[in-house]
């Protein structure tokens, strides 16, 4: 890389990153982070009577610091509104005089464009989607291309990794024909997806599979349950931080190593959906901590790869690509990437993260004591919290911005008023219809209790649990039966948020996604049954502005993670929870949890009748 003429400092009052800029390729982040501090170094040696410096001052000696690897000829500070505050020369390692900043001018490529746009990539299990996000927040152009699930046998789910790659290329080329130069205003670009499927590809960085096992691809089962009969999964959990699932890319590698063994022979590197993408983006492999979390490898203690457990599953530690922050610049966009997709060759691209995490990102789920719930076919409950919550019933992913996100899957949620609608309506009633319904029966619904679990649980000490409605009579009508399926999903997810908190963490606030998040009976409801308020976003595409913020922060036009959600996350709504209601709530948990035990001792003897 040519040396850069100038770079650009963004002040922060916690963090501080540097940026450097070439003639004509705009912002390009590099990695020389300085530590936050509040006093210059040698502050504590000053006498008690000593003026300290001014806290710009001290970050213009750190952006000194961090500078010197890169000798420009000049430092340019800028606010956390990015105007420019001050310019000043930078020689032998040292700040010069100050400069008026109507020299950049002179420097910068009369063709250079405003660097204003970020870039999202979002591989889906049903579509590719991209979008350009403003560095307020707004979508200024979407595209999406859908693409195929294939099933070869009951319980396989596989997908193509070059369909998602066409389907990106294809995406992208769309956005950013739909605004003006726009390949000239993309600070930065970052991408996102499904979690846990399992690419692998060969020195030449060709696909030994041309089909992979997705998120929800079962055929692991067996390898799951011999894994679990032969090792001590307990003491694995304080390792790993996680009870073993089909969908870890563990038990994948060991299904292919086992069933495909020419194929994994031939592998060099194992890669997930969105890291597939920017290896065709840059030519470099790489995963971010957070999806490295969620496959039952990496050392929770260290964040480094676990070379006891991988020894354990019999795989190998040099297939795994390296463990990186999802806002870390990973590579630029190379020739062949940019011939492909129309973007510019050298714009940054950083390593992204799964679309999980990256929507609680997006949604302001970041500091301890947050919670997320998740509402759509299923119900996806997270609590942030300092430390992983062991338990085999809790799965934890690490937060990008910190902490952990202990989360629960609860197979019921939309999809237990799906079948309430179609079991008592045949479909006849529109959802809006079945919810005001449900609005006039009283909460508690007349003492009627429904357990949700109509297709059994993923994560519980018996996973062939059954639905029920426990105190039915002939008093109850159809808005009865429906505000009691609405209350058992809450009451269902309220059990697995008390594991969770009874190991002395704490649910301050809830943000509310998904489908569900659209029915205020709903969140009504599950406010006074978990006793916190519930939040709802104004952008509901929580993933794609999650996304763009980690471009922007890599691409630094944010200071950090805290600085884009802070300046992009908003509100629509808050709702409280109704005092009357988390009475009633509160005496119907407790018996809701009463009857789930003791319908335990009888699911079995169900199997057998």
């Amino acid at each position: 890389m040519p040396q850069p003429q100038f770079i650009v400092c963004s002040l922060d009052v916690n963090n501080f990153q540097v940026s450097k800029k070439y003639p004509g390729n705009g912002f390009l982040p590099v990695l020389c982070r300085a530590p936050s501090e509040r006093r210059a170094p040698n502050a504590e040696r000053r006498t008690p009577n000593a003026k300290r410096p001014h806290r710009c001052e001290i970050q213009l000696v750190r952006a000194a610091r961090a500078a010197r690897v890169l000798s420009p000829k000049y430092l340019v500070f800028r606010g956390q509104d990015t105007r420019i505050v001050a310019v000043r020369r930078f020689a032998n390692g040292a700040l010069g005089r100050p400069v008026r900043p109507a020299i950049l001018r002179r420097i910068e490529h009369p063709n250079a464009m405003k660097k204003d746009l970020l870039l999202a990539i979002d591989v889906g299990t049903g579509s590719v989607r991209a979008a350009l996000i403003t560095i307020t927040g707004e979508t200024a152009a979407f595209s999406a291309r859908e693409h195929d699930q294939i099933v070869p046998q009951f319980g396989w789910s596989e997908q193509r990794p070059e369909s998602w790659w066409e389907g990106a290329a294809a995406t992208v080329r769309t956005v950013l024909g739909k605004i003006d130069q726009g390949p000239h205003r993309v600070a930065g670009v970052a991408a996102c997806g499904q979690m846990h499927g399992t690419v692998l590809i060969d020195d030449d960085g060709r696909l030994v599979l041309d089909r992979v096992p997705l998120w929800n691809d079962k055929r692991t089962r067996e390898i799951v349950e011999e894994f679990e009969r032969t090792h001590q999964t307990r003491r694995i959990l304080r390792i790993v931080g996680n009870p073993p699932t089909v969908a870890f890319a563990a038990f994948k590698l060991m299904w292919i190593k086992r069933h495909e063994p020419e194929a994994y022979a031939a592998a060099r590197t194992v890669l997930m959906p969105k890291d597939y993408i920017n290896f065709r983006l840059t030519g470099a492999r790489a995963i971010d901590v957070s999806e490295a979390s969620c496959n039952y490898l990496l050392d929770i203690r260290t964040g480094a790869w676990s070379e006891e457990i991988i020894d354990l599953a019999g795989l190998d530690l040099k297939m795994l690509p390296a463990v990186k922050n999802a806002s870390e610049l990973l590579a630029t966009v190379t020739k062949e990437g940019a011939h492909e997709t129309g973007l510019l060759e050298g714009t940054p691209v950083v390593v992204g993260a799964g679309d999980y995490p990256v929507t609680l990102l997006g949604s302001g789920v970041t500091k301890t004591g947050m919670g997320s719930d998740v509402t759509g076919t299923s119900t996806l409950i997270t609590l942030m919290t300092e430390e992983p919550v062991l338990d085999p019933a809790i799965t934890n992913v690490k937060g990008i911005a910190g902490g952990w996100g202990a989360f629960t899957i609860l197979d019921a949620g939309g999809d237990a008023m799906r079948w309430a609608r179609r079991a008592f309506h045949d479909n006849q009633y529109s959802y809006e219809r079945i919810v005001e319904l449900a609005g006039e029966a009283p909460a508690g619904a007349d003492r009627l209790i429904f357990l949700p679990y109509l297709n059994g649980e993923r994560l519980a000490k018996q996973g062939n649990s059954r639905a029920q409605f426990v105190g039915l009579t002939s008093g109850h009508h159809a808005g009865h039966l429906h505000r009691a399926v609405m209350e058992g999903v809450a009451f269902a997810s309220r059990r697995n948020i008390d594991i969770m908190k009874s190991r002395g963490n704490q649910l301050e606030r809830l943000v509310a996604a998904g489908g569900g998040a659209k029915t205020r009976l709903w969140l009504e409801i599950k406010a006074s049954v978990y006793g916190c308020p519930i939040l709802t976003p104004s952008d509901p595409e929580c993933g794609v502005l999650g996304c763009a913020m980690l471009a922007g922060v890599g691409a630094g036009i944010f200071g950090s993670i805290d600085d884009a959600v802070r300046r992009l996350v908003r509100y629509d709504a808050e709702i409280q929870p109704d005092p009357a209601w988390s009475e009633r709530y509160e005496r119907m948990a407790r018996f809701f949890d009463r009857v789930y035990a003791q319908s335990e001792s009888y699911w079995d003897e169900m199997e057998t009748l």
